[in-house]
């Protein structure tokens, strides 16, 4: 490799580095505190650069949000995975790791809110999320086929994950219970919602 060549992957490894510490001090954030109340200079703050070289990786705040939801998504995709091996693919099982993962994880939580609620948001940004959304939602119908559901994936997949995130929104800060005690109570609204779905038939597992 020419001195030229190592210089540039030198540059690019720090570029990387630098990108990543950026997205991670973004997601430290969003654990901390309310998703409307921080802005670029925050982000920059707890990443320790300046706000300009934050604008330099990222043009906007919304493309920040979705690099680090790219990013998410390996770890969600490795839990799939996961407990496809191991043989938990129960549409029951299921519903109780997707409720679990947007309860612990209130910063990716956050940042599919903002993307599916919020509008204005700039197209390039926009595109991408979808991207993410399409991919997400390909990766979730798999699983369900191997928990034996027969009939169009995709509406259930759609209608199902919907009705998850549903739960987790309404009853995640619920006053007067503990947070193990809100936790319980989304377990059981999900059984809920597939008990009441049970005309969709499932096959026998």
């Amino acid at each position: 490799m020419s001195e030229r060549s190592t210089f540039m992957k030198l540059r690019e490894d720090e570029r990387e580095v630098r990108k990543s510490l950026i997205m991670e001090a973004a997601m430290k954030l969003f654990e901390e505190k309310l998703f409307h109340e921080i802005g670029m200079r925050d982000i920059a703050k707890e990443a320790g650069v300046s706000a300009a070289t934050i604008y330099r990786y990222f043009p906007s705040r919304d493309d920040l949000f979705v690099e680090a939801l790219i990013q998410d998504m390996n770890n969600i995709e490795k839990r799939l995975e996961q407990r496809l091996e191991e043989g938990t693919s129960a549409i029951e099982d299921l519903a109780i790791a997707v409720v679990d993962y947007l309860i612990d994880n209130e910063a990716s939580f956050q940042m599919m809110c903002h993307f599916m609620i919020r509008g204005g948001i700039n197209p390039r940004a926009m595109n991408k999320f979808n991207a993410v959304q399409v991919y997400f939602m390909n990766m979730f119908d798999e699983v369900v086929k191997k928990a034996g559901y027969r009939g169009d994936n995709r509406y259930f997949t759609q209608a199902f994950f919907a009705s998850l995130a549903g739960v987790v929104m309404t009853f995640r800060n619920y006053p007067g219970r503990t947070k193990e005690e809100r936790r319980k109570h989304m377990h059981t609204l999900a059984m809920l919602i597939l008990r009441e779905g049970s005309e969709l038939k499932f096959l026998e597992q």
